[in-house]
């Protein structure tokens, strides 16, 4: 029997790529793959179950589904992913919507589960976490001219604030040679973007029988015809010398380095398990700016976790101010059961520390505003990703934007600009954060 299956992915890059995974094998077994649930046999949820707001963006997700199952337009709901994985017990209890579920280590039971469910069978597959299959065949859904290459799975880092081990098993690197199998294909496809992304790709290849490592497996990325290589998530304690000058000399490889630090006081940053200092993360800024000067740095930092008081905090805020990050994401402490950090003492009220989350949006929002500005009159080199009718223009990014979390550049043409093509554009002005430009003929 051929169904029709939905696929609805949540979270983060790293769960569309298994997503994509599901995809390829329900299409493989000749059922027929879609986005939309609406007039579907099974809906295919895959969530995130990492924060309190992912939890409750997948629940919201489950409700609609179940609202769509109960007017006869979706025959049944299978939920995938850290939710599932983390919560199995609730969501039998509490969520009669859900008819089967998938664990993280059983993406690949996708067929078995839809066939099961169809039949009128209990489809419930949780298989170790630590062992998934990460070598299959993809669906991409991304635009043409970009995609990811998730080049391991897992994380053992243990950052007291952080479920993620628990979630999605220890960290194992993919072998070098089934990535640039799969990265080959990538290009043959057309894709002119590629975004290296893992918890942590910085530990990459550490863990291999045949020990190899970030730096070796970019310069071989470097040899397809690729324009742009994205790096997502690198560890400041495992960014090497030689990393450093890999990335530094490559021109394929873009001067946008995303590293989380979380924080920046000493204290915290012990708490939270981090293997680093200050002094370290301020020398780590220093020579990654020296080897490139154009570097633009992506972070991530969390307020209010126990024993953040206001030394500690205004310590961050004078960091940030002195660093000059160019891309901030801030959250807000969420004490996940099952964490070290959600028992600890001297928990911060959660008003103080979304107070703290507004004090340093407006404080990067200025820092952010001040690089726009340091934009304006260069020529930049834009990714063109289509024409907005609602804007009246064409929009793309710049080397120091990524895919849907920074800015974006405005711009006009005279002629047809497809998506996907690089152009030159001009900066001339700034709206709302996102830069503005012409086409430089």
């Amino acid at each position: 029997m051929s169904y029709k299956v939905a696929f609805v992915s949540l979270g983060c890059a790293k769960n569309l790529v298994n997503t994509e995974q599901m995809m390829a094998l329900c299409r493989k077994a000749g059922h027929l793959v879609t986005g939309d649930p609406d007039g579907a046999d099974v809906a295919v949820l895959n969530t995130c179950g990492f924060i309190e707001s992912a939890k409750s963006e997948a629940i919201d997700n489950i409700l609609e589904l179940g609202e769509l199952k109960k007017a006869g337009k979706l025959k049944k709901l299978l939920v995938a992913g850290c939710l599932t994985q983390r919560y199995p017990d609730d969501i039998r209890e509490e969520l009669p919507e859900v008819d089967g579920m998938l664990g993280t280590g059983s993406y690949t039971d996708v067929v078995q589960a839809v066939e099961e469910l169809m039949a009128g069978e209990k489809a419930e597959h949780f298989g170790n976490i630590h062992r998934t299959y990460e070598d299959g065949e993809r669906l991409v859904t991304t635009p043409p001219y970009t995609a990811y290459l998730k080049i391991a799975e897992g994380c053992s880092n243990g950052c007291a604030f952080c479920i993620i081990p628990k979630l999605r098993g220890k960290y194992r690197s993919r072998s070098m040679e089934a990535l640039l199998t799969e990265a080959r294909t990538l290009a043959d496809s057309g894709v002119k973007e590629l975004i290296v992304i893992a918890q942590d790709i910085t530990r990459y290849g550490l863990d291999l029988e045949e020990k190899t490592s970030l730096a070796a497996l970019l310069k071989e990325l470097c040899r397809l015809p690729f324009h742009w290589i994205r790096l997502h998530y690198l560890y400041p304690e495992v960014i090497t010398d030689e990393l450093i000058e890999v990335i530094a000399n490559e021109p394929k490889i873009l001067h946008y380095l995303d590293i989380p630090i979380q924080h920046c006081n000493d204290g915290i940053l012990k708490a939270m398990r981090r293997h680093n200092t200050k002094a370290e993360l301020e020398e780590l800024f220093a020579k990654l700016r020296k080897a490139m000067p154009d570097l633009v740095i992506r972070t991530s930092l969390i307020c209010g976790l126990p024993g953040e008081g206001e030394a500690e905090f205004e310590e961050l805020c004078q960091f940030l101010r002195e660093q000059k990050l160019q891309r901030v994401g801030v959250f807000q402490f969420s004490p996940e059961e099952g964490t070290l950090a959600a028992a600890m003492e001297n928990q911060v009220p959660g008003e103080i520390a979304a107070r703290r989350v507004e004090l340093v949006v407006d404080l990067q929002s200025r820092i952010m505003d001040e690089y726009n500005e340091q934009r304006l009159g260069t020529v930049m080199e834009v990714l063109c990703e289509g024409f907005d009718s609602s804007e009246g223009c064409y929009v793309g990014r710049t080397y120091a934007d990524s895919v849907d979390i920074d800015g974006r550049v405005l711009f006009t043409a005279a002629g047809l600009i497809p998506a996907g093509e690089f152009v030159k554009v001009r900066i001339t002005g700034v709206s709302d954060g996102d830069l503005t430009g012409e086409i430089e003929e």
